[in-house]
């Protein structure tokens, strides 16, 4: 099968943009978006084409359904590679804490009095009981010190040892043996990562991202205000949820009331970062510069969805004169082949108030209500339950026009050394 990850952006690089401040990087994301918006012209100009693979590709439905092939993917992609957590603004102040459950080992991430981040298997050093959980509310408590709410041992930002009720009771114990367990954990440009696999290490984020961070820095998420957060779990395989990312081939049926109103079906421009990548989909309201000249283009903030590999989506907007939101998307496997679970995010990126957000953002709603959620995941749910019992020899077959459905799939056998 040939590779569709070589489609790259021609204003991508392999080295981060070291900005001299928000005005260097909203020039370069205009100049990005400009690049976008020309191929989006052109596309609806022919009439609705869209950017291409190579060619057809098939994938067999254990990929999905097999329990062995569902563990391999857990320890090659969920335990080895560095995943988001979250946003440096889900953690701004010292002794706020982050969780990252979503492993095999739970991960409580702490802010330190340095404004620095240190990550630590979430289990006491007593009995293995959990330190930290969220409220119901999902929000962690602000501390200067971790205490484990069975017997009240307690650590300090640092995971040291500090505080044993009835130390009697211990003898001579060693303290210095029973700090907390660490765990890599790395801050990027607003982003926070994790690698969910006790050790010391760092992380090279960078090298993880390589030509795909520029792309990521212009967004500039360290702006990012949390505004609301949800979690969804379904029953169905993490990939086919994630699947639904993919394309837009899909908006004009199954989304005809919502987005299938607004934007183009099956009309996309899509960037290969090999194992990440970009694509964008277009408002019908690009049509009106059919019949303008380029100099009388509006401005295009660069937006569009972003995609960190394994497993994170990030949905990029603008609200002009430089604000922005985003949704962010990051989909984990469950304890079986056909159980998962996505957590949602919304955010506001701005230096200050912003006077009119989208509707849907600003909403209390919870993002696993809205109804184009509510249609993905219900297709992903009923596709699972059709491919654990596919007939003998059936494939999935992703087409041309689905080409970062092939990217995400060609990236993962990659990973996982397997050829589709």
């Amino acid at each position: 099968m040939d590779d569709v990850t070589g489609n790259r952006s021609q204003t991508g690089s392999s080295t981060v943009v070291r900005s001299n401040g928000q005005d260097d990087y909203r020039a370069r994301r205009l100049e990005v978006g400009r690049g976008i918006m020309r191929r989006l012209v052109a596309h609806i100009a022919a009439g609705g084409t869209t950017d291409l693979a190579p060619g057809l590709m098939e994938n067999d439905p254990s990929a999905y359904v097999d329990p062995d092939h569902a563990e391999r993917e857990k320890r090659e992609l969920f335990l080895k590679l560095p995943l988001v957590a979250g946003l440096s603004q889900d953690i701004p102040r010292a002794g706020d804490v982050l969780l990252f459950d979503e492993t095999d080992s739970p991960v409580v991430i702490v802010r330190q009095e340095d404004g620095g981040l240190l990550g630590f298997l979430n289990m006491c050093t007593h009995r293995g009981s959990k330190l930290v959980s969220t409220s119901r509310n999902a929000a962690c408590p602000v501390t200067n010190r971790l205490t484990c709410p069975f017997h009240g041992w307690t650590f300090d930002l640092a995971g040291g040892l500090c505080g044993v009720p009835g130390h009697q009771s211990f003898g001579s114990i060693d303290v210095s043996r029973h700090h907390l367990g660490r765990v890599p954990v790395s801050e990027w440009c607003g982003l926070v990562f994790v690698q969910a696999t006790p050790g010391t290490g760092t992380l090279d984020v960078e090298k993880h991202l390589d030509s795909f961070a520029p792309e990521l820095a212009q967004l500039e998420l360290t702006r990012a205000a949390p505004l609301k957060s949800s979690v969804l779990h379904a029953k169905t395989n993490w990939k086919l949820a994630l699947d639904t990312y993919c394309e837009g081939y899909h908006f004009a049926r199954l989304h005809a009331s919502t987005i299938g109103q607004t934007h183009y079906s099956n009309v996309a421009v899509f960037d290969g970062f090999e194992p990440h990548w970009r694509i964008y989909f277009p408002e019908q309201s690009f049509a009106r510069l059919l019949s303008l000249p380029e100099s009388e283009w509006p401005d295009m903030e660069y937006g569009g969805i972003h995609f960190i590999f394994p497993n994170t989506v990030i949905v990029a907007g603008s609200l002009g004169s430089g604000a922005g939101f985003m949704r962010m998307f990051r989909i984990f496997p469950g304890s079986a082949p056909g159980e998962m679970t996505c957590h949602i995010s919304a955010y506001v990126l701005a230096d200050g108030a912003v006077e009119h957000p989208p509707s849907d953002i600003r909403s209390d709603q919870p993002d696993v209500e809205s109804i184009v959620t509510q249609e993905d995941y219900q297709v992903a749910v009923d596709a699972y339950s059709n491919l654990a019992h596919a007939p003998p020899g059936f494939k999935l077959v992703y087409g041309r026009n689905e080409i970062a459905l092939q990217a995400l799939h060609q990236s993962i056998g990659r990973a996982l050394g397997i050829s589709l």
